[in-house]
């Protein structure tokens, strides 16, 4: 997941599943910014995307067009992997 989805979801309430899966994530650093390789299932996955919805400017919350874009690749990403998964 994107560097700015871990940092936005470090600061949420999440439940036991979702804050092992943070804390277990490996941090790669991509030029000014990093990745978490999180190992966790779809459902999980599922689960943090839901938690990330006021990064794109819902609930009254204003959108930072780079967060908006991180959790829209997370997005993509976790889709991908559903879709393999299924094959």
């Amino acid at each position: 997941m994107p560097g700015k989805v871990a940092d936005f979801l470090r600061a949420a309430e999440l439940d036991d599943a979702e804050r092992a899966a943070l804390d277990q994530g490996v941090t790669v650093r991509r030029g000014q910014g990093y990745i978490l390789r999180v190992s966790a299932t779809t459902a999980v996955h599922r689960q943090l995307l839901g938690h990330c919805r006021p990064l794109d400017g819902t609930q009254g919350a204003t959108a930072i067009p780079a967060q908006r874009k991180a959790r829209r690749e997370y997005e993509n990403r976790v889709d991908a992997l559903a879709a393999d998964a299924l094959h």
